[in-house]
């Protein structure tokens, strides 16, 4: 059986992401694709659990370096337990963030650098998403659209950390031009929803190919 599908989304909180992961998977199910839906950190009991611990507002005295090993630890389980055996079972594996966002956020965010990149190699036993959208807004833009009495613990940090998180993820378009595909999500839904069709065409053809075996 062929290897299935690995897409991701990337961008700063209040990007659309959730919204637009509901067309990509509409998209492929019209034709005739089994679709698994993911979230980092989460997707899995123990991932949750670790999501939990790492989004409580109360857990303000977290360091840093424990924060990257959690969220490396929680996807762990998730390539182990949900990724992998889709992607061997030829399916289409859709989730909302996974390395590029640790990069982004403890990398950049927290000064962690490269180390964020080396750790993340173990958590994934090196899988790579076959294409990843980076829905590109103004941090300051994507922050208006979420009601500040629901922000985590991470989208309630100062903008200087969002918009050093925000330049992580432009230097990894920019690094990385055959796999992540910019789309301006500061426009209307209908608008973006059609740019990201459009690339899922230009990637596979209209018709979701096999990806790579």
């Amino acid at each position: 059986m062929s290897r299935g599908i690995f897409i991701t989304l990337e961008g700063p909180d209040g990007a659309g992401k959730t919204t637009q992961i509901g067309f990509i998977r509409e998209y492929f199910q019209s034709l005739g694709k089994e679709v698994i839906i993911t979230r980092e950190p989460g997707g899995t009991a123990i991932s949750e659990k670790l999501r939990e611990i790492l989004l409580d507002k109360n857990n303000s005295e977290m360091d840093d370096v424990t924060e990257m090993l959690i969220y490396a630890a929680a996807r762990a389980q998730l390539v182990a337990e949900v990724i992998k055996p889709a992607l061997a079972a030829g399916k289409i594996v859709i989730s909302d963030r996974f390395v590029d966002s640790s990069i982004a956020y403890q990398g950049y965010g927290r000064d962690l650098g490269d180390q964020v990149r080396i750790v993340n190699l173990s958590a994934t036993a090196g899988l790579e998403p076959d294409l990843t959208l980076f829905l590109d807004i103004d941090p300051k833009k994507g922050r208006e659209r979420i009601g500040k009495d629901v922000m985590d613990r991470l989208e309630q940090e100062k903008m200087d950390f969002h918009y050093k998180v925000y330049q992580g993820y432009k230097d990894i378009w920019e690094n990385c031009p055959t796999r992540v595909i910019r789309i301006d999500a500061d426009r209307p839904l209908e608008e973006v929803k059609e740019s990201v069709l459009s690339t899922l065409d230009t990637f596979f053809g209209g018709i979701a190919g096999p990806g790579k075996n």
